[in-house]
């Protein structure tokens, strides 16, 4: 799973600011260096802009970590621009992610404003995908991969096809991920005006070629539905997809909405950044960190020139800011989310917990934090809402409306989330439904969040607590003590979250009837989810076989489709012939009889 930062635009007529504020949200993430947590804030209604980075993470995951991002400038790294941006116009929030490629496609609604999203989340899609929990989408179980025949699912309707509904325009720059092996799953066919990036989850930042095993690579970028050659020119990633988005917001008339969702490849592995980049990291021993901090100050210098162009173009008084990750870090690529438990890919806070911020002009409470529960699910049903635009009432959402939430301050409306049930991950050897009280089997990997506790099941994943690495190439000894030796058969944890952010403290034993009723809810949770889709390699993807570019390759269903549409013609010319030759015959046969009888 990749962790990604999104940055949202968006963008409204000032009337329409004026009359309803906006908001931004976020929620409460740990700073390592002063302990305290913040949350995300609102604006009036405006243009949105969603970026994405893979701010934290690497390798397989494009996150960043909890210990990634601080209140004041960071131990390893200088500020830079995000932290520079005026307090006052800032909110900090941790948002709950469940990886998914539901990859966030935020986006919001034509006329008034103009977002972007950022797309794996991946559990819910998160973002545009975010719609839904995973396990309503069936893509509870790991990564859409390169070679599988699966993307989101086409009847789930994406945050910028709503927004088109009501006048916006809609732009999507940077990583996809979420699945491509038909035509229809393109992002230019789920509701973005225009494409440019990579469909593939991670790659060569200058070259863009991607091997998802041996003999099986391909070319990654492109625009709109057709490989972008043409753009070919050796250029980190970070820095042509900034271009990208200014060269939208210089062609774009300020006075109409418009959602931009920029998916930043960074800092997703391979860890490549430009040369100059590494000059004030050079105190850093940790080779992968220092790479992975020089990406992130490449990635801080790219949503510097985008918030410019806001400017510059005559955006920027008239938007929102959102800026934020879809999960935890990886320590072992450079990522850090201490002082929190766990690492990319798991359910602990490590993994699950999201830092950002929004920023704008327009925030009706600027400079405060939510620490209300928030979920990326609720970005769907918030963002259309303020863009005035229509949740149909056949689509069964599992986000809130928490607008009042972040503007006003007020309770929100979300009082559990359901980070994950996986029937089909690596099942706990000791798990039973003897160990569940006959209510569920804790051999599933499962996780869910309600009020304060939290509670876990299976195997929840790597779950060391992972101190900086920055200083040292030493490795796991430096954090040897941190070593979580396991109680033989343990396959239940309860954690109170709010009093015990670290989950160091397991209560599970000392209040069995909280555990007995989140595994009731869990149930219930489970008695709605859908199949999983996790299909088998398709040979057929080669990129080999698709002129050397990654790209749609599932032709199967047209070919079916023309060949039953050939034998219906024939099915019906027979019948037809058929048809004639009888009406022919009874002629004959009734003109005979009326000679016999004359």
């Amino acid at each position: 799973m990749v962790r990604l930062w999104f940055f949202f635009f968006i963008y409204l007529f000032r009337s329409f600011c004026q009359r309803q504020p906006g908001t931004v949200l976020r929620l409460p993430p740990l700073c390592r260096t002063c302990g305290s947590r913040r949350v995300w804030n609102s604006c009036g209604k405006a243009r949105f802009a969603f970026s994405s980075a893979s701010y934290g993470a690497s390798d397989a995951q494009s996150a960043s970590g909890a210990g990634n991002a601080t209140c004041s400038a960071h131990p390893t790294s200088s500020p830079g621009n995000v932290l520079s941006m005026p307090t006052r116009r800032r909110r900090y929030t941790a948002v709950w992610e469940t990886f998914t490629f539901s990859a966030f496609i935020v986006t919001l609604q034509a006329l008034r404003a103009a977002l972007g999203s950022w797309s794996r989340a991946r559990d819910t899609v998160r973002y545009g995908d975010n719609v839904r929990y995973q396990i309503h989408t069936g893509l509870q179980h790991s990564i859409i991969r390169p070679t599988q025949p699966n993307c989101l699912p086409l009847d789930n309707v994406t945050l910028p096809q709503k927004l088109k509904e009501v006048g916006y325009s809609t732009h999507m720059v940077g990583k996809w991920h979420l699945g491509f092996y038909r035509r229809e799953c393109m992002p230019t066919q789920r509701g973005f005006d225009t494409f440019f990036g990579s469909l593939l989850g991670s790659g060569d930042y200058y070259t863009h070629f991607k091997c998802d095993s041996p003999g099986i690579c391909g070319y990654d970028l492109y625009e709109n539905d057709n490989a972008a050659w043409d753009h070919d020119n050796g250029i980190y990633s970070t820095q042509m997809y900034t271009q990208k988005v200014q060269q939208i917001l210089a062609s774009h008339n300020p006075r109409k909405p418009i959602f931009l969702y920029i998916a930043y490849q960074a800092v997703h592995s391979p860890l490549q950044a430009p040369g100059k980049y590494f000059e004030h990291y050079r105190s850093i021993n940790n080779i992968n960190r220092r790479r992975y901090a020089a990406m992130l100050a490449c990635l801080d210098e790219a949503i510097n020139n985008v918030t410019l162009a806001l400017k510059k173009y005559g955006y920027y008084e008239n938007s929102i800011i959102v800026y934020s990750s879809d999960n935890g870090g990886q320590p072992m690529a450079g990522g850090s989310n201490w002082p929190l438990r766990g690492s990319k890919g798991t359910y602990w806070e490590g993994g699950i917990r999201a830092v950002g911020f929004v920023h704008s002009p327009l925030l009706k409470n600027k400079g405060s934090v939510c620490k209300e529960l928030v979920h990326i699910t609720d970005w769907f049903p918030t963002l259309i809402t303020l863009a005035e635009g229509q949740i149909d009432e056949d689509i069964q959402l599992d986000g809130y409306d928490i607008w009042e939430t972040i503007s006003e301050g007020r309770r929100s409306p979300r009082v559990d989330i359901l980070h994950n049930i996986d029937p089909i991950y690596t099942k706990a050897k000791n798990g039973s439904w003897a160990a569940g009280y006959g209510i569920w089997n804790t051999a599933i990997q499962s996780a869910i969040r309600v009020n304060h506790w939290k509670l876990l099941t299976g195997n929840p994943g790597y779950s060391d607590w992972v101190p900086p690495q920055a200083f040292s190439n030493a490795g796991p000894n430096r954090w040897h003590n941190e070593r979580v030796s396991w109680s033989a058969g343990k396959t239940v944890w309860l954690f109170n979250i709010t009093a015990d952010p670290y989950e160091r403290v397991d209560l599970s034993a000392r209040y069995p009837e909280v555990v007995k009723q989140l595994l009731r809810r869990l149930s219930q949770f489970n008695k709605t989810a859908v199949p999983v889709r996790y299909p088998p390699k398709d040979p057929r993807s080669n990129p080999k076989l698709n002129g050397g570019v990654w790209g749609p390759w599932f032709k199967e269903d047209e070919k079916k489709k023309k060949s039953d549409k050939s034998k219906g013609a024939n099915k019906q010319k027979k019948n037809k012939n058929k048809k004639k030759a009888n009406r022919k015959k009874g002629q004959s046969l009734h003109c005979r009889s009326r000679l016999a009888g004359g």
